[in-house]
């Protein structure tokens, strides 16, 4: 009898469905399948590869309903959440990778500087890598696993996607509208399963693209190196927000509780620690806990701010944050426990005050509805508590001082950052987006999010047809000795200064 998984509405722990795991030589089966797709989806011009994800883009738009109920019943999630957030972003992600993937891939014809090789013809090109490897988190069911595919497929990939366990539902509604949008059969499969099926994958495709958590991207580079095969990596973070004294509070304080609670914090970029200047320090708390307490919990409706978490195990870590900080001295000043009210995985919004780094919550991932908010003397402690970390995924800085807000920029220690803002640098797929630290390896989203999904080739063709060239056999001491007077003449700075000005002065 073969394995299963059980899907659960962690609103409702409710069995959702349950799905048959596949078995590593599924695995290698899937793989070979997406290969053999993948010969001919690479013949296909940008354009008709364009023009299939439109037709994709129209099936999400058409079938919104269907996708929400899916999504929210793996995930707890508000619909309004499904609409505004997966929804909005692949619709927004298919029209700039089918806009700019040719332009990012397209051949790049290189000038050499130096003279000895400058009329040489120098191109670079990309071919896509075959067949691409997903690994996925449970966060964003539709977004990480169909919208990271999409730039892998719009490079000429065929894709194979591992899913989350928990999550696995709306990934296979991706691959179901895939198919109906005209895309070749078995181009984007989902296997399903845990962590086995997913070190199958690793061995087998040809490059793998991970999310998820520190210690298990740690795995997926050592099993992959075994084979040789790139991987990408974005694992995770703990953004800061700075706040100076100068920032419009009301704006500070809706984009840090927004920035924060968003899918009840289960965001890689969400605020998970705030940094604010002593003099504007209580009027911004209790501006934040005034929105906080306005938060409207509970399942699945229009009229829902935020869901649920979405596992057990992303309950108990959030509690067990909150409850190691109060030992510690921290104070909560709204939520700090299980929403009793509600039989699922939630967690009420919470706002702690009276914290420092000696407690996890300001110091580990949390991916929860939790906003930790900590007094500071000035700019320069901020940066430097913000900076204090072995993450560096993305950051936020609030201040009216536009010079000043870029300067801090500039030395915060992440990949991304916004000023006056939250999250919203994930939503550009025009901008590249990537971790320092143990944020992770690699980008997604830019240029560089296409081409990582690309082999790249350089080509250097003679020109001129010559019977042969200098350096050629055989070699003579006279070969030698004018090449030692040549490279003296084009790089030695005295004699490259002379060689200006007798130019210089044959032009006058």
């Amino acid at each position: 009898m073969s394995e299963t998984i059980q899907v659960r509405n962690p609103a409702t722990l409710e069995l959702v469905q349950e799905l048959p795991v596949a078995t590593p030589a599924e695995v290698a089966a899937a793989v070979a399948r997406a290969r053999q797709a993948q010969t001919g989806w690479q013949a296909t011009s940008f354009a008709e590869r364009a023009r299939r994800l439109y037709r994709l883009r129209d099936l999400l738009l058409d079938q919104g309903d269907r996708l929400a109920d899916i999504l929210t019943s793996e995930t707890g999630r508000p619909r309004a959440e499904v609409y505004g957030n997966e929804l909005f972003y692949l619709c927004n992600a298919i029209g700039a990778w089918a806009k700019h993937a040719e332009r990012y891939l397209k051949v790049e014809k290189i000038s050499p500087s130096f003279p000895l090789v400058k009329f040489k013809k120098v191109i670079s090109s990309y071919a896509p890598r075959g067949v691409i490897g997903i690994i996925s988190p449970w966060n964003f069911p539709l977004t990480m696993t169909l919208g990271e595919a999409l730039p892998a497929l719009m490079a000429g990939n065929a894709v194979v996607v591992k899913p989350s366990e928990l999550t696995p539902l709306s990934a296979l509604f991706g691959a179901e509208l895939a198919l109906q949008a005209g895309l070749p059969k078995d181009l984007f499969q989902v296997v399903v399963g845990a962590g086995a099926t997913g070190e199958a994958l690793i061995d087998h495709a040809d490059m793998i693209a991970f999310t998820g958590s520190v210690e298990t991207g740690k795995r997926v580079v050592r099993r992959a190196a075994d084979r040789l095969i790139p991987v990408s990596l974005e694992l995770g973070g703990k953004d800061p927000m700075i706040v100076l004294k100068d920032a419009d509070l009301e704006r500070a304080a809706g984009a840090c509780v927004w920035g924060a609670l968003m899918n009840s914090g289960q965001i890689c970029t969400s605020i998970e620690r705030v940094y604010v200047e002593a003099p504007v320090y209580q009027s911004f708390v209790d501006k934040v806990v005034d929105r906080v307490q306005a938060i409207r919990q509970g399942k699945s409706a229009d009229t829902i701010d935020i869901g649920c978490l979405t596992s057990e195990a992303q309950l108990n870590k959030v509690a067990a944050q909150v409850e190691e900080a109060r030992a510690k001295g921290g104070k909560i000043l709204t939520g700090g426990r299980r929403n009793p009210n509600l039989p699922g995985y939630y967690y009420e919004p919470t706002v702690l005050v009276d914290i420092d780094h000696a407690m996890s919550v300001m110091t580990e991932e949390t991916f929860g509805p939790l906003i930790p908010i900590m007094r500071v003397k000035d700019a320069q402690e901020a940066l430097k508590l913000a900076n204090d970390s072995r993450y560096g995924l993305s950051a936020s800085i609030y201040s009216r001082d536009k010079q000043a807000a870029a300067d801090i920029a500039d030395k915060l220690e992440s990949g991304a950052v916004c000023v006056n803002d939250s999250l919203v640098n994930f939503i550009i797929p025009e901008a590249p987006m990537g971790g320092r630290k143990d944020s992770g390896a690699g980008y997604r989203h830019g240029a560089e999010g296409i081409r990582k999904y690309c082999q790249q080739k350089t080509i250097v063709s003679d020109r001129f047809g010559l019977k042969e060239e200098f350096p050629w056999y055989p070699a003579t001491a006279k070969k030698a000795q004018q090449v030692r007077h040549l490279l003296n003449l084009l790089c030695h700075s005295g004699w490259a200064h002379k060689l200006r000005a007798f130019t210089a002065l044959l032009r006058s």
